[in-house]
């Protein structure tokens, strides 16, 4: 569901900035973002290993490493979230933000049992008793799709596979119902069946409770099913943000239609993928102007010396939330081309079979476009 950009954000940043200091210089991980989520939507944050989608949100969450620091503003219903001492943060986590982490195994406590890891939630952020708690905790286990739930909830989580793990934590994470869920990678180690029955449940809180989901994920078929916004990330900026089938059908940076251009699609030949060439840049010395100039085909002389601000850009009269680009020559005109995929200024989703649109997708035929 498409949310109109002038309903105030549950949770906005602006001006934030997160720094990691290494003895071979300062990492530049994320920078100046400004971003809002708002009640009842789905974002979608994408971009290559290492481009601060994760670490946005651990400095959200107050989960840097002791090395690493946030500056700038990110505000949770008007608070800002980066000023809260930590037993005021520890309050606000788990209850009104949660978050599902991409490594179930090191986000539970390997000495506890699951069923007294889920009670705990219960019994500190909602005042449960341990009996009741222990009932929703149960009850949560068979929405997430956790055959035998009752034996289950009694063992240690190394007696659990990695999928019904990641299932735990994403039980634990919709317990309180929170406001806004983080979710890193949330189905990467599930099957397409549960997938489905995770996705599913995510769109049953956003859709019944006003719950924000920010899904962080590589899978862009993913983001194709279920998410209403995407925002793109490359060198710890977000460099386009839009609808997701706005940003599918005709992507206005290079970065996007590149990215969508490097993954196999069931509707072209295996030799169409084109990679990205080149790597990532160094954030600790990243090139001046645009990072992602060094492996533009767009490139011009200004993107190696002036960094492109995150601007709206033209729509054609589409209606739906803004479209921002930071791009110098954004692809608005669709008969330019974007030199990326198959086809002039089709960009990832236009050609059949792609599923971008408003049509309900299956988990089976989300996973079969990636």
């Amino acid at each position: 569901m498409l949310i109109p950009d002038d309903t105030p954000p549950l949770l906005e940043l602006s001006g934030y900035s997160i720094r990691f200091a290494t003895p071979d210089g300062e990492v530049r991980a994320v920078s100046e973002m400004d971003l809002a989520v708002r009640p009842g939507e789905t974002l979608a944050i994408v971009g290559e290993s290492g481009s601060g989608k994760s670490q946005t949100f651990n400095g959200v969450f107050g989960l840097l490493a002791r090395n690493g620091r946030a500056s700038g503003a990110a505000r949770l219903e008007g608070r800002d979230l980066l000023a809260l001492k930590s037993r005021d943060l520890d309050k606000v986590r788990g209850r009104e933000m949660a978050m599902v982490f991409q490594d179930p195994m090191t986000a539970l406590n390997p000495a506890m049992k699951i069923k007294r890891q889920l009670a705990e939630t219960l019994e500190v952020h909602q005042g449960l008793g341990r009996r009741e708690a222990e009932v929703q905790s149960l009850a949560m286990l068979k929405r997430v799709g956790i055959p035998d739930a009752e034996r289950r909830i009694e063992q240690y989580p190394h007696e659990l596979s990695g999928g019904m793990r990641q299932r735990v934590v994403i039980a634990m994470a919709l317990l309180c119902r929170p406001k806004i869920l983080v979710a890193d990678e949330p189905t990467t180690a599930l099957d397409v069946t549960i997938q489905a029955q995770i996705l599913e449940l995510f769109a049953e809180l956003t859709a019944g409770s006003g719950t924000a989901l920010v899904l962080i994920t590589h899978d862009l078929g993913v983001v194709a099913g279920v998410a209403d916004r995407i925002a793109v990330m490359y060198a710890g900026r977000i460099v386009e943000e839009g609808a997701v089938d706005d940003v599918f059908a005709a992507p206005a940076h290079p970065y996007t239609a590149a990215l969508l251009a490097s993954i196999p699609r069931v509707d072209r030949d295996v030799g169409a993928v084109e990679p990205i060439p080149g790597r990532p840049p160094n954030l600790i010395h990243p090139p001046a102007g645009c990072a992602f100039h060094p492996r533009c085909r767009s490139a011009i002389e200004r993107c190696a010396t002036e960094r492109p601000p995150l601007e709206a850009v033209a729509q054609e009269g589409r209606a739906g939330p803004v479209r921002r680009a930071a791009c110098w020559r954004p692809f608005v005109d669709a008969s330019r081309g974007t030199g990326y995929g198959s086809a002039p200024g089709t960009g990832y989703g236009s050609a059949p079979g792609t599923g971008t649109g408003s049509v309900e997708r299956t988990a089976t035929e989300t996973a079969l476009h990636v």
